[in-house]
C-alpha cells in the first residue's frame, strides 16, 4: 500500500518506499522549536543592546562599554559601543520576530565573534571562559541557516518567504567578513 507524501518540490504524491519516519516530528514541532530559541537568543540579544547603549540591567551604557571597548584595544570606543549595541539589539529583535533571520543572525554571529575575541579562548566554563558566547553565536549562525520557521514575519515577506540555504550561508560570510574588519582595527 503507498502512502501519501507532503513534498517540497510539489503538491502530495503517492509512493511506497518514501515513508516518514516513526520519530520524525512534525513540521509544527519544528516550527515550535525554532520559534522558542528565536525569542530566547532573540530577546537575550536585544537586552545585551539594552545594556549597552541605554544601561539597562546594570550595563554600562554607551560611556561605560564604549571605555570597556578602548580598553580591549578598539579605537573611539564610544562609536563602537553604539554601533555594538543597535547591532546586538536589531539583531536580537530581528531574529526573535523572525525577520530578516539570515541577516540578524549574522549580525548576532559578527557582534558575537567580536565579544569571543575579546574575552580570549583560555578557557571554556563560566565566569571566564567563552562557553555563553559560544553558545549564543552558534545558535544564531544555527538560525541563520535553517530560517526562522513558519511562525515568523518572514513568511509574510515575499523575497524571503522560502528560506535557502545560500542566504544564510551568504548572510554569515557577511557577517563574518564585517567581524573580521572590526577585529583588524583592534590594536
Amino acid at each position: 500500500m503507498s502512502s501519501p507524501l507532503r513534498t517540497s518540490a510539489g503538491p502530495l504524491t503517492r509512493t511506497s518506499e518514501a515513508t516518514p519516519a516513526p520519530h520524525a516530528a512534525s513540521p509544527h514541532a519544528y516550527d515550535a522549536g525554532l520559534l522558542l530559541l528565536r525569542v530566547v537568543l532573540g530577546l537575550t540579544m536585544a537586552a545585551h543592546g539594552g545594556q549597552k547603549l541605554f544601561g539597562w540591567f546594570g550595563g554600562g551604557g554607551i560611556d561605560g562599554t564604549g571605555a570597556f571597548f578602548t580598553q580591549s584595544g578598539y579605537p573611539n570606543g564610544e562609536a563602537l559601543a553604539v554601533v555594538a549595541g543597535l547591532t546586538e539589539t536589531f539583531g536580537g529583535l530581528g531574529l526573535a520576530l523572525g525577520l530578516l533571520t539570515p541577516l540578524a543572525g549574522a549580525a548576532v554571529v559578527g557582534t558575537m565573534v567580536n565579544a569571543l575575541a575579546v574575552k580570549g579562548f583560555g578557557s571554556f566554563f563560566a565566569p571566564t571562559g567563552i562557553e555563553y558566547e559560544l553558545l549564543l553565536t552558534a545558535g544564531a549562525a544555527a538560525l541563520a541557516l535553517t530560517g526562522p520557521g513558519r511562525l515568523a514575519a518572514d513568511r509574510y515577506l515575499p523575497w524571503v518567504r522560502s528560506h535557502r540555504l545560500a542566504y544564510g550561508a551568504a548572510a554569515l560570510t557577511l557577517g563574518l567578513l564585517i567581524a573580521a574588519i572590526t577585529l583588524l582595527l583592534r590594536n
